[in-house]
Order: structure tokens, then sequence, then C-alpha cells
């Protein structure tokens, strides 16, 4: 079976990757020359863990080949649409490239043929572009939204929680059913909307629950509570459980943020208001800050004071810097004055295109930390968790203030060693 996807990001990399890996011939296609020239080469022009061997094997086993739009003359009986959706200003979707990608597969196929799409749109979106495109011709549309997490997107491919696939034609429900025959998971088969809304109803869940750990986090901090005991006691409830109870500096990514303020244009823009998912919007914009109030309070006055920050991915195991609360620390850290020196593992180009020469750039977090007074863990990756914590104490001027800003770090190790340490919620501590 032949299978195209449209938009080789970090969903199409790995949908791509991934079917052609299960046996199927797979073309990836992009608008980008540069993207599509990277994976003829066999190179991936994103970070994710385990899927550059995969491609390698997929390239190998001559399954998958790539093309930009202009290269493609048969697309096959399924396309997958993978492209970006962003936001827009007032928090609602841009659908252009949803829309970009149907008209070029309407020019190059009467059909029979499916388009799944996987992209992120607001519920309806589905039944719409029905209508405007697809009414009259023998394509036909799937809602099949992904769950993937960067930096573990090959695992939850390839194990997931659940596969959702909405559709109004029961044969072609089957069709794309038949691609996941291979996975051992619950498969969910509904109506379009209900998909689409499955797919914001989680991330708004997640969200929400990132929040409310949050706030819980700086009420423990006001009163002296632990917030690492109180996620541990809400965590053993099963109907709450463990995930997503680790209290830090918010949500980022390409996902929560827009999904979460898509959601809530959408109900405002049908006469709702959701307010659980408005005053989790605002919960995490407040949170992202509190390492500039706490150097604020400490040091009163910023102006070239020499603060590292480590981690520019907004998550361990990504390159992906959409939405990092690094990129708000940083831009008000520099308003203040601050002289700001950073690191992180694959972060660092993206956000120079960001942030030009006003930051400096370490190669290594020992650099990034030599001669500050004051470091903010940003991002976990393990290199700063195994960090010679004793070494960077060695290297920093006093008065040698670590704000972890994701709880993870051995607070009484680096309080042994004589830092001065802010956790986020561990305020008896």
């Amino acid at each position: 079976m032949h299978i195209s996807v449209i938009g080789l990001g970090y969903v199409g990399s790995v949908t791509a990757i991934a079917l052609a890996k299960a046996g199927y011939d797979i073309t990836g296609i992009d608008i980008d020359e540069n993207i599509v020239s990277s994976f003829k080469k066999g190179n991936l022009p994103i970070y994710e863990p385990g899927l550059e061997k995969l491609l390698d094997e997929a390239i190998k086993e001559q399954k998958i080949r790539f093309a930009t739009l202009e290269e493609v003359d048969e697309i096959g009986e399924i396309v997958f649409i993978c492209v970006g959706t962003p936001s827009l200003q007032n928090g609602s979707v841009d659908l252009s490239y949803i829309r970009k990608s149907i008209k070029w597969v309407l020019e190059r196929t009467s059909g029979p043929a499916t388009i799944v799409v996987k992209s992120t749109v607001p519920p309806g979106t589905g039944k719409k572009l029905i209508r405007q495109y697809l009414s009259n011709t023998r394509l036909s549309y799937i809602s099949n939204p992904e769950f993937l997490r960067e930096g573990m997107a090959v695992e939850d491919w390839l194990h997931p929680d659940r596969i959702v696939i909405g559709g109004e034609d029961k044969e072609s429900i089957e069709r794309i059913k038949s691609l996941y025959s291979s996975i051992d998971a619950p498969v969910v088969i509904t109506d379009i909307t209900t998909a689409e809304m499955i797919k914001y109803a989680a991330n708004s869940a997640l969200a929400i629950k990132i929040s409310f750990i949050n706030e819980i986090a700086n009420l423990c901090d006001i009163l002296g509570a632990d917030i690492d005991d109180v996620a541990r006691g809400l965590s053993l409830d099963p109907r709450i459980g463990s995930g997503f109870l680790r209290a830090g500096l918010g949500y980022g990514g390409s996902c929560f943020p827009k999904d979460v303020r898509a959601l809530d244009f959408l109900a405002n823009s049908n006469g709702y208001s959701l307010e659980l998912i408005r005053s989790a919007i605002i919960a995490n914009n407040r949170q992202k800050f509190i390492p500039v109030k706490t150097l604020k309070r400490r040091f009163y006055d910023l102006w070239n004071v020499p603060v590292s920050i480590l981690g520019l991915t907004f998550k361990p195991n990504t390159d992906d810097i959409r939405e990092a609360p690094s990129i708000d620390i940083m831009n008000a850290l520099l308003e203040e004055g601050a002289d700001i020196t950073a690191y992180d593992p694959k972060g660092i180009e993206k956000i120079r295109r960001i942030f030009g020469e006003r930051i400096r750039y370490a190669k290594s977090p020992i650099e990034a930390i030599n001669g500050t007074k004051a470091i903010v863990l940003v991002t976990e990756w393990e290199e700063f968790v195994r960090l010679d914590w004793q070494e960077a104490f060695k290297r920093m001027q006093e008065p040698k203030i670590v704000i972890d800003g994701r709880n993870a770090l051995d607070y009484k190790l680096l309080k042994s060693i004589g830092f001065e340490y802010y956790g986020i919620g561990r305020g008896r501590r």
C-alpha cells in the first residue's frame, strides 16, 4: 500500500518513518526544500530519540522516499496530513496549511482515496472541510489525532495508550484501523467532531492538572508545606494518579499552550465560557516568571548580575523551543539588565535565532555556570541532574543561588554543599 505523509515536522516525521517501518511504501512530503533535502541524505532535521535508527532502516529497506510538493506525481490510496496548525493572535487556530494540503491533494487525484488528518484541529473543523472541499468527490475524510510526546514519540507510536479514529465512511475507518493492526492498544471509533474533541480535551485536562499542582506548590511556599510530599499523597489516590503532578515552571511546547487557547477561543465563539480552562492559562502564564520574581527579591536590582540558564527547550529530550518557559524568563531578565549565559544540549541554535547576541551561549553546563551568581534550572535534562555540583559551587560567585524550576535536583546535597536553594513549593526546605 502506498501512503503519502504531508508535513515532516515532529508528528509527520514519526508518522512517515513508523509507517515505513511497519512495511508500507511511504512518500514523505514537505514544502520546505531544506527539510526534504535533509531527509534524502538520511539526516533528521529534528531531534527525537530512536527515530534516526528507524529512518536508517526504512531507507535501507527502500520503504520510504522524500519529495517536495512539486516533485510528487502519485500520492497513493491514503494521505496523512500532519502540517502545522499554529495559533493566531486571538487564540484561534490557523488552518491555512490544512486547507492548502487538501487543495493540493484534490489537484492530484480524483480518488478513491482517504485523507487522514493527524494535525490538531478544533472540533467541527473536519465537517467544515468536507463540506467545502470533499462533498462531491471520491475522497473520504478521517480524523486520527496524535498523542505523541516529544522525546518519547517512537515509544508512544509503538505502544500508545489509545488509537482514536473518527469518520463517517465505515470502509475508510476499517482501512485506517488496519494500519495499526500490529499495535496492541484500545481503538476508539467515533465520529469526526468527537475525535477532534478527544484530542483537545486530553491536552486541556493535562494542562489543568499541571496548573493545579503548580498552584498548590505556590501555596506550599507561602505556608511552609512540602509539595513533594503533597504530590505523593495525591498520587496514591487512584482517582487522581501520579501523572503530571510534578510542580515546576508550567507547561510549554507546541501542543498544550496552543490547544488550550484554541479550546477557550472555540468556546467563547460559541457563546460559552470555559472558566476552568481560562484559569489554567492564567496560572501557567504566571508560573513561568517565578525565577525572575525570586531573583528580584534576592538582588532587588539585577543590572549586570550574571545569571546562568540551564535548559532552553520546553522539555528534555527534544530540540523544540516552541512556547518554552526559557524564552519568557530570559526576556524578562534582559529587561531587568541581567547578564545571561545559557546552555542546552539541543536547543541553543534555535534560541540563538531569537536572542542573537543579547545572551551568551556556553558549550557545557560548567562553562555556563562559571562566574555566575545564580543558576536557573529551566529544563530537567539528565546532565543537569547529574552535574558535578561541587565543581559548580567552586566556579560561582556569592551568593551562589540555585533556582530549581523543575524540582529535579537533590536539595539536600545542594544545601550541604552551601548553595542557596529555591525550589517550587518546597517551602519548608
